[in-house]
């Protein structure tokens, strides 16, 4: 006998199951790689009706792998300018001040000069900025930094997406574009991180 409680779970549930069951019919979670070429990549609208837009689909996939390739790059390239630029950064250092300037005069990397201010002329020496590992927050080099990674990130949970597919074409065509993406960029990344 069941009890009026659990007759409405019971009733309840069995509703439940038969109304998720026809709206995910259409759409089943493969655990194992397949070979269809009618699969669909993002949304229902997305579904390649024919071998050519296959084709095409996967040649997306290898450009937008490219692509992720590329944002790292040019992630890498902002890197080393900015640390280019924190190099650069140059101090002037008055003669007259002793505890700088005694630094200042027995740095050998810096340069002497003179500093005309109201008429009045002081023999400085110009000293190079200290370097560290991590660099002060700017708006000019933090900002383009995040908003590269923000796309990166998005572009790379697109390809986990089209992989998460187990669709073997797709898998292939992420996996090609890595490849291709490395082999035409990755010489310039390595470039950017020595300078």
């Amino acid at each position: 006998m069941v009890a009026h409680g659990d007759e409405s779970m019971s009733g309840m549930d069995m509703g439940m199951d038969m109304g998720s069951g026809s709206s995910h019919s259409g759409m089943s979670m493969a655990m194992s790689f397949f070979t269809a070429t009618d699969t669909q990549l993002y949304s229902e609208a997305w579904t390649p009706k024919s071998a050519g837009a296959y084709a095409g689909t996967c040649i997306f996939l290898i450009l937008l792998a490219i692509t992720l390739r590329a944002l790292f790059t040019a992630k890498a390239f902002l890197d080393a300018k900015a640390m280019e630029a924190a190099l650069k950064r140059r101090y002037v250092v008055v003669a007259d001040q002793q505890s700088a300037g005694d630094k200042a005069f027995n740095d050998a990397s810096s340069m002497t000069g003179i500093l005309t201010t109201n008429g009045m002329q002081e023999n400085v020496r110009i000293v190079s900025a200290p370097v560290k590992h991590i660099q002060p927050f700017r708006f000019s080099v933090d900002l383009p930094r995040a908003a590269i990674m923000t796309v990166a990130a998005g572009v790379g949970y697109l390809l986990m997406l089209a992989v998460m597919t187990y669709n073997v074409g797709y898998f292939l065509s992420v996996l090609a574009g890595a490849f291709i993406g490395e082999l035409g960029l990755g010489r310039f990344n390595q470039g950017a991180m020595a300078m």
